[in-house]
């Protein structure tokens, strides 16, 4: 019963995202065709990401199966993801800049968030399976108040290997929504080792699943001295 728990059934997420996906698209939808109004203006390549747009047509075709509900980032418009802070394990500010070097999967999590709380063992197994020098699961505790709740769950769940990172004024969230990444919880972000963003997925997902594994082992970055 326990183990049952920890890891939650892949159905049961898949079928949590299906149904977050229809709301979070009917969102898009909205979001698409309420733009800022700039006449159609073909999008031009951000120049700190060249690189990007390659990757993203690459990894597209692996968006699929259990993360499937992962948007690609457009190709022909990479850009960076900025204005990401949040405090670290040790207590101390952080930004996504100074996890640079490898693949990051950012997740905004709350513990009052079902979904959030289904998916985080799935997220705490991916970290264990592949997380190092080259990946690294950054899921973002964005609970108010004081650390005794979010630190009671992790515990409650057995979460061993994911880092405590935690956004307490909840301003990485509304930097992803005023980017058009966040809709609402769980919110995740795939940027690959230079910042750069290559998909975005609002709900959660199997992130322990075959598929994720897969689409993560492609994102990697090269191995050191390659």
């Amino acid at each position: 019963m326990q183990d049952q728990k920890k890891r939650p059934p892949a159905v049961k997420l898949f079928a949590l995202a299906a149904l977050f996906g229809v709301i979070a698209g009917a969102a898009a939808v909205y979001v698409k065709e309420t733009g800022s109004g700039n006449g159609g203006a073909a999008p031009t390549a951000d120049a700190s990401c060249p690189l990007a747009g390659e990757k993203v047509a690459a990894l597209t075709p692996l968006m699929r199966g259990q993360v499937a509900a992962m948007t690609p980032a457009p190709p022909a418009n990479p850009r960076p993801i900025g204005g990401l802070d949040f405090v670290g394990p040790d207590g101390k500010p952080l930004t996504l800049a100074s996890l640079a070097g490898k693949t990051l999967l950012v997740n905004l999590w709350a513990t009052w968030c079902l979904p959030c709380r289904e998916e985080m063992p799935a997220l705490d197994a991916l970290q264990e399976a592949l997380g190092g020098d080259r990946f690294e699961v950054v899921a973002i505790n964005i609970d108010t108040g004081d650390d005794e709740k979010p630190k009671a769950f992790l515990d409650e769940i057995a979460v061993r290997e994911l880092s405590y990172y935690r956004d307490a004024s909840m301003g990485v969230f509304n930097t992803m929504k005023k980017e058009g990444l966040a809709f609402g919880l769980p919110a995740t972000l795939l940027i690959d080792e230079k910042g750069c963003l290559i998909g975005s997925m609002n709900g959660p997902a199997a992130w322990d699943s075959d598929d994720a594994k897969r689409l993560i082992e492609a994102a990697l970055p090269p191995p050191a001295g390659s």
